[in-house]
């Protein structure tokens, strides 16, 4: 998920377990987290892992975060600004330069729509 309101770049335990890392890969970080739903969330640590897409690798600095999500990560300003992005919410769509001129990544509402209810029906906000 691409979220301009998060100040953060997040990974949940799916991602976090599903590429094999361990406690011992991560850094620690010490700074206080709020969730969507204004509740504090249990921090695992940081770490730094590269993100290509359509071409265009930037290194994130992912907080690992135990708790539920329907997404894997999230990708806030901090990516948003390294790739230099300009997103559409209205069109499920986001938009940033590489090599070749301009990429477009374009997802579906209606899968967008059932992680929003995944995320209401656990109490995320």
């Amino acid at each position: 998920m691409i979220d301009q309101a998060s100040g953060v770049d997040v990974m949940y335990p799916d991602l976090y377990s599903g590429i094999g890392l361990k406690k011992e890969d991560l850094l620690k970080y010490d700074t206080l987290l709020m969730g969507f739903n204004g509740q504090m969330v249990i921090l695992e640590g940081q770490i730094v892992l590269p993100v290509n897409m359509e071409g265009k690798e930037v290194m994130v600095m992912f907080i690992v975060v135990a708790s539920f999500s329907p997404y894997t990560a999230t990708l806030g300003r901090p990516w948003i600004h390294m790739m230099g992005a300009v997103l559409s919410t209205l069109h499920v769509k986001v938009k940033f330069r590489i090599e070749r001129g301009i990429a477009t990544v374009q997802r579906s509402q209606q899968v967008a729509r059932q992680c929003m209810v995944v995320a209401v029906g656990q109490g995320i906000k």
